[in-house]
């Protein structure tokens, strides 16, 4: 069983064409996040459409890659920020990206709107 608690998270900043599969996402690694495809850590890719991504992991016997499309809403996905094109978090904020949507669904409220006194 692989537990996620003390591996490292690095997601692309900004989107990532993912049709690509396991070999093309660790070329991406390399030529990107400037890291080793086969670390223990997680690497995180979002579509242009924030409604898809994809997890890469070596767990040191091979690659696995886990996909997740959202059927309404979005991911809050960060942006390429100048130079940066990527970012580090630990596993509690990739929980938190990843069910920001769900979290967002439940407080969203109808719109108030000004009614006249009569």
């Amino acid at each position: 069983m692989i537990s996620f608690d003390s591996v490292p998270v690095y997601l692309a900043c900004g989107p990532t064409d993912l049709r690509k599969q396991i070999n093309g996402l660790c070329t991406k690694v390399s030529a990107d996040f400037e890291m080793d495809p086969f670390d223990s850590a997680l690497f995180v890719f979002c579509n242009r459409n924030k409604n898809r991504l994809k997890v890469l992991l070596f767990d040191g016997d091979g690659f696995m890659m886990i996909t997740k499309r959202l059927e309404k809403g979005r991911f809050r996905w960060p942006s390429k920020i100048e130079d940066e094109d990527t970012m580090a978090l630990d596993v509690s904020e990739l929980y938190a990206l990843l069910s920001s949507t769900r979290i967002e669904r439940r407080i969203r409220r109808d719109e108030v709107t000004e009614r006249a006194a009569w």
